[in-house]
């Protein structure tokens, strides 16, 4: 692949990225938008598109993007979007 085809495949992941969190948390903080775009390793996006939609909230989403690019552990009730729907929403941790 040429390297102007890796960059707009990373410009697409990142607008996914960017669209499954709006719709999934609302309004999405300019800094996390600016953190999203700093990214460049397509490994890493396709991680975050996963994690974004099973992270029950935004906290969990952030901590996920916080850990890098060396981690790949999606598993556990900590990833169980329907356990938060019946919790009230996903937006906040288990009370």
């Amino acid at each position: 692949m040429f390297m102007f085809e890796d960059e707009a495949n990373n410009v697409q992941d990142r607008e996914d990225l960017l669209a499954i969190l709006k719709m999934r948390f609302g309004e999405i903080p300019p800094k996390i938008i600016e953190s999203i775009y700093d990214i460049k390793e397509y490994d890493t996006l396709e991680r975050l598109i996963l994690v974004a939609s099973n992270a029950p909230s935004l906290k969990i989403f952030l901590e996920e993007m916080e850990a890098g690019s060396g981690s790949f552990k999606i598993l556990g009730e900590r990833f169980n979007p329907v356990e938060a729907t019946h919790q009230g929403g996903g937006t906040s941790e288990k009370e």
